[in-house]
Parts: structure tokens; sequence; C-alpha cells
């Protein structure tokens, strides 16, 4: 019987294709993180002056020896930001409320509805997205000054002149109409098989499955309300109605040299902002993605 040789199986490196430094990537996170920390440094040194005492704060110190907590307590009582507080939590909210009911709705129409002209008035109106704020001032002043004589209640100095003119956000509607045309037409046939029409199927079927868009509208709406200080100032001639970013600014003045008190008030005045956005976030980034806005 013959001897079988057998035949030695060489193995075969596995050959490794050494890609090169991928630059393109490196440069944007480089990018990236240079923003991130321009971004956040000011934020951080505000908390940082906030708790100082004021000979640390009007040092070179860049950390507090014993945070001073009791400076925010200071400044809510001297700045008296609870009534500013009220103020600017009853006018946005009521800016949000009008602001989402009118977006849902108009935005329901441009996406799923057709109409005579809806190509030509969706490109109009998205326009307005290039104005600046400052120009729509003076035409809304004057409407909210003529309202306020033919209707029964009061315009300025009042609730509706901060809210109203804001409940029609055109990039809300943008948002939101671009979420709308992502519903399956299939979702539309079942419902007017089951007799349904706009109405029903706006309030059972789009408003549930829209419902991160919607809050990111009502995000934006906050933020905006509550942000704005020369349209209150403007409307506005006593402290009932003004919200706080007057009396962030009253306060900014009143403290002169007290720069660790002024960081503590300009902190108290965006906590909401930054606790709303810790809860959306999510929401915000979903919305974003689905809605076609990715950058």
């Amino acid at each position: 019987m013959a001897n079988q040789v057998a035949t030695p199986v060489t193995n075969q490196p596995i050959q490794t294709a050494r890609s090169g430094f991928n630059w393109a990537r490196f440069l944007t996170y480089a990018v990236l993180i240079t923003g991130a920390i321009i971004s956040i440094i000011p934020f951080l040194a505000t908390i940082s002056i906030s708790l100082m005492n004021l000979t640390e704060a009007t040092s070179q110190t860049f950390l507090p020896s014993t945070p001073q907590w009791s400076n925010y307590l200071e400044a809510w009582e001297e700045a008296d930001f609870s009534e500013f507080f009220f103020n600017s939590l009853q006018i946005a909210l009521i800016t949000v409320a009008g602001e989402v009911v009118f977006g849902v709705l108009a935005a329901y129409a441009f996406a799923r509805m057709e109409f005579p002209g809806k190509n030509l008035l969706f490109g109009l109106f998205l326009s307005t997205l290039t104005l600046p704020a400052a120009i729509v001032w003076v035409p809304n002043f004057l409407t909210v000054s003529w309202l306020g004589k033919v209707t029964p209640f009061q315009w300025i100095d009042n609730w509706p002149a901060l809210t109203i003119p804001f409940m029609a956000s055109a990039f809300g509607i943008f948002l939101l109409r671009q979420f709308f045309q992502q519903i399956p037409d299939e979702l539309w046939d079942s419902a007017q098989i089951d007799g349904a029409g706009h109405l029903r199927y706006l309030m059972q079927i789009v408003v549930p499955l829209s419902k991160a868009p919607i809050l990111i509208l009502g995000l934006f709406g906050f933020l905006g309300s509550w942000d704005s200080l020369a349209w209150p100032i403007l409307v506005t001639r006593s402290l009932e109605w003004r919200p706080i970013s007057f009396g962030l600014q009253a306060f900014l003045q009143e403290a002169g040299s007290f720069v660790n008190l002024q960081m503590a008030g300009a902190i108290i005045t965006i906590l909401p902002i930054l606790v709303i956005y810790f809860f959306t976030q999510r929401q915000f980034i979903e919305a974003m993605t689905r809605s076609g806005l990715k950058g």
C-alpha cells in the first residue's frame, strides 16, 4: 500500500488593507469639538461666576472657593423675578397653545388637502422666514392697536398683543407639513373607508403619529416667547404683563458692579429652557431627522 503523502496546506495570509488616515472625518470632528467648546465655555463661566462671592467674581478666578448658593436667592428676591416669571409662563403657554393649534391645522391643509393656489400660497408663506423680526413690529403694532379699538377687550398692555401675533409660525408649519407628507396615503384611504373626514383623520391618525414634531413646535414656541424682549416692551406700558427678560434687563442695570448676582439672575432666567430641552432632546432629534431637515 503506497504511502499517501499529505500535501501541506499553506495558510494564505489574510491581506489587511491599511486604509489611510481619514482626514475628512478628523477635520469634521475637530471642527465640531472646537465649536462645542467655544459654545459651552461662556455658559460654564456664567455658572462659575454666579457661585462666587464679589471679590472672586471681579478677579481672575476660574472656580469659586466656596459655592455661594445664596446668590440665587438674593437675585430672585432683589429682581422680583417671581412676578416676571409668572408673566412669562402665562405668555409662553398661551402662545404655544395657539401655535400648536393653528400650526397643525395649517400644516395639514398644505400637506394633505388640495385647493387652488396651494403651492403659491405656501411659497409666499415660507418667504416670510427671510424677513427680520424687527420689520414686522410696526405693522403688528398698528394691527393690535386697531384691534384694541374695535374689539370689546384690551390688546395693548394685555396678553393678546403679546401672544396672538406669534401664533402662526412659518417654520413650525413647514416642519409639520414635511412630517405630515411622510404619513402613508394608505392610512387616509382606510380612514375614508371607515367614513372619516379630514378632521377625524387629523385628530385620530395624524396627530398621534406626529407627537415628536408637535412637541418640537411647542419647544420652539416656548423658547421664542420666553426670550422675547423688544416686542413686550413695545406693547406694554406697566409691569403687569412684562416678561422675565425685561426683569433680567432691569436687574442687570440695578445690580451694577455685583457681577455674581448678575450671572445668578441670568442662570435663573434660562433655567426653564434648559429643563424643557433636557426632557425633549430625544424628540427634538427624532423630529429633525424624520422631517427631512437633516444637516
